[in-house]
């Protein structure tokens, strides 16, 4: 073997060798080998904060081969991706493989076709230490953050949580819009809009406009009384105006700007998107995903022009060339593109063929010329209200350009107004004043946040999709649809009839796909900010950012930059352990219960916000009730929390008897006369019926439920659990269920699953056969909560985490450098 091409991935090597031909071998080392060591800190920070790198155990073989495959190759070459990340990749395999890394060849490239990497090959460089240094002081010094903070977190408000320099500030931005949110107080206004009937010379109706106020009325008998005037007037075109326009094309997609729009032109969550894109690239189909550059090369824009003018014509072709306006963009990277502009579509999986079109489209239209409008602005004159007026507005597209191939759907767009002159006579058709209500600051969803993030100059391209998935893997964030609400409001309409007022009701406040904190976020966040708050503070950690690119220049120390924030950062940590476990968990006092005179709290538990009746002295042991869905610890008043401990509430007896039978006959029956109980647990609220619970289930109010619909609730419960069982064997916790790929056997006791195959007869199985199936099924996975009851598993997270918190206590306690390090390699 003469030379051995390295690569991240499996899917990129096939691609790469096909191209390099005999005399090349590509390998994969399958993403990072090694990392800095989990037992303990791994950072040696009274030494100049040198990390501690070791082999991770599941890349062990694959360093092994590639070891044995080196010693064998002539020349070396390390194809890693072309962004920091990438270049740190390179120089751990170059430490690990015991390569030279100022003579190991390392290539380089934006897209994965033949000529790029022919070129590369051609041109081959060594790794860049300062973007290795760059990649190095993130991952530093995001580890002594988690590190040093997390531990604090679970020692003063809960065991398992999590803290992060980007994490953190990510959950701050939505807890922080979050109580904007509660804390906004709607007003309204009256908006008037409607259409006009268009009078030809004889008075004869010959089409509509629509037309609207511009200004708003502040009150119903303001608008009323306008109403009435224009009832009375005679309605004319008082000035028309037209004039050109244009639309340009938006710049080829970035990392955040493909994740903003994938997520509303597609519905792609920010993972979604690159996991994609990341296929797509490996596949040769398109330029690297990461990048914050806009620019593209000159042969992408020549290939380009030669697409457009032989497919719409030399008029549509326009070349641009766009500056990224971030001074500090990482890499002198491309903006994303299709590798070959000619191939409008690619065949697999039908979200990658969807991702492959929209970055085609936007990048062609780029590079293609402005769409031609035609504006109309229509002034109606009202004759006994000369000072005001009413408005119409229309365009029209006279050449569509770069619209040809991507609608910029997220701008206002007018309709095309009917033939008008100044002079010509209007009739009334129906105008309508409607109370219109001002709106809170929209929630973040995913998209928005790393629009955000980006502006703010927090994180980078590839810090986002893991950044926005972590805060919901961790409990900080949930991502969900949330119902509106009823809301009424007037309206007022204006027809030839005259004027009719009237109630009508609306839903507002319905969300899709947005973030929402939960408790745990809040007060986390308020620690955070009280404690750390320079670790929080957005222009300090957008300062951060901009230092990890001074060192990628080689302009600063990375040891340097790491030992004045450590100086900053440790002894907030140190100022921290003296905060008590009750101001850290922010407990907050809600009053006096009336009845009983004790003192009410509420607090946030291991199972999430509660309330506490009773302060525990004089050993009178506190009463607990947990908030109710929709519930939040920093709104919920006196009068809410004493609602709570109403449960758990009897509703009634069970009015009648009811059975269901299952397929193989068994019976399911309720009895009547048997208490229904309305209880409130840690994971909502719940009905239980004799030894039965039956929860939660969605817009189930627990002190509100009548008899009749909890004991409706019981039987259709009771129906659903006859209609899923096959076969019951008596006596044992043995049962055949059907599933949603056919039946299955199931051990209620254990939680083990045993598959059934299709030609099989479930009800012919015997209890012996299901055994030795269930015997030979693999453990199930451990899970968290999942009903009412408490979830056993539960405890063994958080013992787990305590002995980490144990292992790790010993580090945290280590203080900054007395002396300033100088910068070295970033060897060990």
């Amino acid at each position: 073997m003469t030379n051995l091409v390295i690569v991240e991935s499996p899917a990129k090597a096939k691609t790469i060798e096909k191209y390099l031909g005999k005399g090349f071998t590509v390998r994969s080392s399958y993403g990072h080998i090694r990392d800095i060591q989990k037992k303990g800190m791994g950072i040696d920070i009274e030494n100049g904060f040198l990390p501690n790198y070791e082999i991770s155990p599941d890349k062990k073989k694959t360093v092994t081969e590639l070891r044995k495959l080196t010693k064998d190759a002539e020349a070396v070459w390390l194809a890693t991706d072309e962004d920091r990340e990438g270049e740190a990749i390179a120089w751990h395999l170059a430490e690990a493989l015991k390569l030279d890394v100022s003579s190991t060849k390392r290539i380089v490239f934006h897209e994965i076709t033949k000529t790029a990497i022919q070129k590369a090959i051609a041109e081959p460089r060594t790794v860049d230490m300062d973007l290795v240094e760059a990649q190095q002081a993130r991952r530093i010094l995001d580890r002594i953050v988690g590190f040093e903070l997390s531990p604090i977190l679970w020692k003063k408000i809960r065991t398992g949580l999590s803290a992060g320099r980007v994490q953190s500030v990510a959950v701050r931005l939505i807890v922080e819009r979050e109580r904007e949110i509660d804390a906004f107080e709607s007003d309204f206004v009256y908006r008037l809009a409607g259409e006009l009937t268009i009078l030809d010379d004889n008075q004869q109706a010959v089409g509509t406009v629509e037309v609207k106020r511009s200004a708003a009325f502040k009150t119903e008998d303001e608008a009323k009384a306008y109403l009435e005037q224009v009832k009375l007037a005679a309605l004319s075109v008082g000035q028309l105006e037209e004039k050109p326009a244009k639309k340009s094309p938006k710049a080829p997609f970035t990392t955040s700007t493909l994740q903003q729009e994938a997520s509303s032109k597609l519905g792609f969550s920010v993972k979604q998107t690159m996991m994609i894109a990341q296929r797509l690239y490996e596949s040769g189909k398109i330029t690297y995903m990461r990048t914050d550059s806009v620019n593209l090369s000159e042969e992408a824009i020549s290939k380009a022009q030669q697409t457009i003018t032989g497919d719409y014509g030399a008029d549509y072709s326009m070349p641009r060339r766009y500056k990224t306006k971030n001074a500090d963009a990482q890499e002198a990277h491309e903006a994303i593109r299709p590798t070959d502009f000619s191939v409008k579509d690619v065949t697999g999986e039908r979200n990658e063929q969807r991702l492959y079109q929209l970055i085609w489209r936007r990048a062609i239209a780029s590079q293609m010329a402005d769409a031609q409008l035609k504006r109309t602005n229509v002034d109606i004159q009202i004759s006994n209200l000369p000072d005001e007026k009413l408005t119409a507005k229309g365009e029209v597209i006279t050449f569509d350009g770069f619209l040809k191939v991507y609608n910029l759907d997220d701008d206002a767009k007018e309709g095309q107004l009917p033939p008008l002159s100044i002079g010509q006579a209007l009739a009334l058709g129906q105008l309508s004043v409607r109370q219109s209500f001002s709106r809170p600051p929209a929630r973040y969803n995913e998209a928005s946040l790393v629009r955000t993030l980006e502006e703010m100059g927090i994180g980078r391209p590839s810090t986002y999709a893991p950044t926005i998935d972590t805060i919901q893997q961790r409990g900080y964030v949930v991502k969900e649809d949330r119902e509106g609400r009823q809301r009424d409001y007037r309206q007022l309409t204006l027809s030839a009839d005259g004027i009719v007022a009237e109630d009508l009701t609306e839903t507002t406040g319905t969300e899709k796909n947005k973030l929402f904190p939960t408790d745990i976020a809040g007060i986390v966040t308020d620690f955070l900010v009280k404690h750390f708050g320079d670790v929080l503070d957005y222009q300090f950690t957008a300062l951060v950012e901009s230092e990890f690119d001074t060192i990628a220049q080689g302009k600063e120390s990375w040891q340097e930059m790491l030992t004045k924030f450590y100086q900053q950062f440790h002894p907030r940590v140190d100022a921290a352990e003296d905060v008590s476990r009750e101001e850290a968990g922010q407990s907050r006092a809600l009053g006096t219960d009336p009845k009983t005179g004790k003192p009410m709290f509420v607090k946030i538990g291991r199972f999430g916000p509660y309330v506490q009746l009773g302060d525990g002295e004089n050993d009178e042991k506190p009463t607990f009730a947990s908030l109710m869905p929709g519930q939040k610890m920093d709104t919920l008043k006196l009068e809410e929390a004493l609602e709570l401990f109403k449960l758990p509430r009897e509703v009634g007896e069970m009015p009648e008897s009811f059975s269901a039978k299952a397929v193989d006959g068994t019976e399911f029956s309720v009895e009547k006369g048997q208490m229904l109980i309305a209880k409130q647990g840690p994971f909502g609220p719940y009905l239980e019926y004799g030894p039965k619970q039956y929860a939660p289930i969605k817009g189930f109010d627990p002190l509100s439920i009548s008899l009749e619909d909890a004991a409706a609730l019981v039987e259709a419960k009771i129906q659903a659990e006859a209609d899923k069982i096959v076969k019951v064997f008596p006596d044992t916790d043995v049962k055949i269920l059907k599933g949603r790929w056919g039946p299955y056997i199931t051990d209620v006791s254990t939680k083990k699953n045993a598959k059934i195959q299709k030609d099989e007869d479930a009800l012919a199985l015997t209890l012996e056969e299901c055994q030795k199936r269930l015997d030979e099924a693999p453990e199930p996975k451990k899970r968290g909560r999942g009903g009412a009851k408490k979830a056993p598993a539960k405890k063994t997270v958080a013992k787990k985490t305590t002995t980490k918190k144990t292992a790790t206590k010993k580090t945290t306690a280590k203080k900054a450098p007395a002396k300033k390090t100088t910068k070295t390699t970033a060897k060990k």
